[in-house]
């Protein structure tokens, strides 16, 4: 019997203005428009990622928090910024008991809590840092006013949220927990179930009227009112209202973190990532095992390679989910979802990369009623065991499977990527790196490439891929040949952007797979 093959291609896009890379084209156009203003690449990356929590609010959002990796054009210096989820000061780890379940059959596979309270609902809420990472971002290394940056995502949260296709399947898939919290029902299910999509030339829509009125007093009141103003206070009272631990002096105290960059090599290119409870530190020790090991043969990955990123990424996890973590044991790593990510180069040759989530998809599935918007669950990401690297405990950050990071070399070319899609995430950017590094591959050859995710025991592999891949991986792991579909995902979403100083050219390619992806280029004519 043979079939005809259905094949899903997207284009890199190469242009001599700067370039806006994330999983939402509109964001992207968003960032893209600050970049014909004037603005740098840190600004049109502030603009994507507020415009990204109206257009894609399941997925990250005002109510979640990220990473962000800089890399200055003329000077090549480079930034981390931290601005995740941490835990409520107030935090009790006697209020999350276990159950004798296995585990909670989210990402991590945590022994089980009684009742999901780390997963869903008020319990499972961290106080989010994007809004405050995002205003530090542009203060600190933006050059356009907060005012201006945040207005596409005022624009777009007064047309509504579009009711497409793609907003249907997010909405159905969580329905039934999204319908156990009144207000996210009342907003995202007015109908009890999920509105129908139009069919005519007129998109249906949901009205954000609260979200509108929270993204308008940001801009007038500024971002501190999140953290100590009237905004502040509205959410603390949600949230006491609703039983969380977190209170207004737990918003009042949250502070971004700027950090030294964790700093690698890999095939002489320099590598530059988030430290500390990212997975940075898990890529880096995976890429320098890569390069122990891996030699090359031919012009793309085949069976052997395969096998080898299998076995490097295994051991990876099998060190990370034992030693890391706030309180990681003495000589382990210096200082692992749901998730957006985004990369822009500028025309000075400035990239980020950043990641924004609220973990799960619609994160705690609670929507704050006063602010109109959806509250992270970032109490998921802690080991619910007492005594662990990354138990939960007052105040701390919990281990994060982000990763964005920047690529260079001494002659000013170099790269942003990052990827979305929780424990899948370093495993994909680990392909990629060698893709482009061992086989001399573009970023649309590498995007494309069939990959393989080692995030489990069981190593999923590409449907697309050789017939040999699966044959040989098979020897060593249990072996998974899946489709590369939209829903489920069973790989990351990745995006980067590349700068090259020979040509005064850059390059953005976005996840071939996702219909709302783009890589958007500013207009320079």
């Amino acid at each position: 019997m043979h079939t005809t093959p259905w094949k899903i291609i997207k284009s890199q896009l190469t242009v001599p203005g700067g370039v806006v890379v994330c999983q939402h084209h509109k964001a992207a156009a968003a960032g893209a428009a600050m970049l014909e203003a004037g603005g740098n690449a840190v600004d049109a990356a502030v603009a994507a990622a507020l415009t990204l929590s109206v257009v894609e609010p399941w997925l990250s959002g005002i109510g979640g928090g990220g990473f962000m990796v800089v890399q200055d054009g003329p000077s090549g210096m480079e930034r981390a910024l931290d601005f995740g989820i941490c835990a409520s000061n107030r935090l009790n780890p006697a209020d999350y008991p276990l159950e004798d379940a296995a585990d909670d059959g989210d990402w991590f596979h945590w022994p089980k809590v009684k009742e999901g309270r780390n997963i869903h609902g008020y319990a499972s809420i961290g106080v989010p840092g994007a809004v405050a990472g995002l205003a530090e971002a542009l203060e600190k290394l933006g050059t356009l006013p907060w005012e201006q940056v945040i207005e596409p995502a005022i624009e777009e949260a007064r047309a509504g949220l579009e009711l497409d296709w793609m907003a249907a399947l997010a909405l159905a898939m969580d329905a039934d927990m999204l319908l156990r919290y009144p207000e996210s029902a009342a907003l995202w299910l007015p109908e009890g179930r999920v509105s129908r999509v139009a069919a005519g030339a007129r998109p249906a829509r949901l009205p954000l009227t609260a979200h509108v009125a929270t993204l308008e007093r940001l801009q007038k009141a500024g971002p501190q009112d999140f953290y100590t103003g009237e905004l502040a206070h509205a959410l603390a009272d949600d949230l006491r209202k609703g039983g969380s631990p977190l209170d207004a002096e737990d918003l009042a105290a949250y502070r971004p973190q700027w950090k030294e960059p964790l700093r690698g090599s890999y095939r002489g290119w320099d590598v530059a990532l988030m430290p500390g409870n990212s997975a940075g530190p898990s890529l880096l020790r995976a890429l320098g095992s890569l390069e122990r090991r891996l030699r090359p043969s031919g012009n793309r990955p085949g069976a052997e390679e395969a096998l080898l990123y299998s076995r490097v990424c295994r051991e990876e996890y099998e060190y990370r989910l034992v030693h890391m973590g706030h309180s990681a044991v003495p000589g382990s790593s210096p200082e692992p979802s749901c998730t957006s990510n985004l990369c822009v180069v500028d025309r000075r040759g400035t990239v980020v990369a950043l990641t924004n989530t609220l973990l799960s998809r619609f994160g705690s599935k609670v929507t704050s009623p006063s602010l109109g918007m959806l509250l992270n669950n970032g109490m998921m990401w802690f080991d619910p065991l007492p005594g662990h690297p990354n138990s939960m405990a007052p105040g701390v950050r919990p281990l994060s499977n982000m990763c964005p990071l920047t690529v260079s070399r001494a002659d000013g070319e170099r790269y942003a990527l990052g990827a979305a899609g929780g424990r899948t995430i370093f495993p994909t950017l680990v392909q990629i790196l060698s893709y482009v590094f061992d086989f001399g591959m573009s970023l649309e050859e590498a995007f494309l490439e069939p990959r393989l995710d080692a995030s489990t025991e069981t190593i999923r592999i590409s449907s697309r891929a050789d017939a040999a891949v699966p044959a040989r991986v098979a020897e060593a792991f249990p072996v998974e040949v899946v489709d590369d579909t939209i829903y489920p995902t069973r790989f990351s979403l990745p995006s980067a952007v590349r700068h090259d100083p020979s040509t005064g050219l850059n390059t953005g390619m976005a996840h071939h797979n996702s219909p709302w992806a783009a890589a958007v280029a500013e207009d320079v004519s």
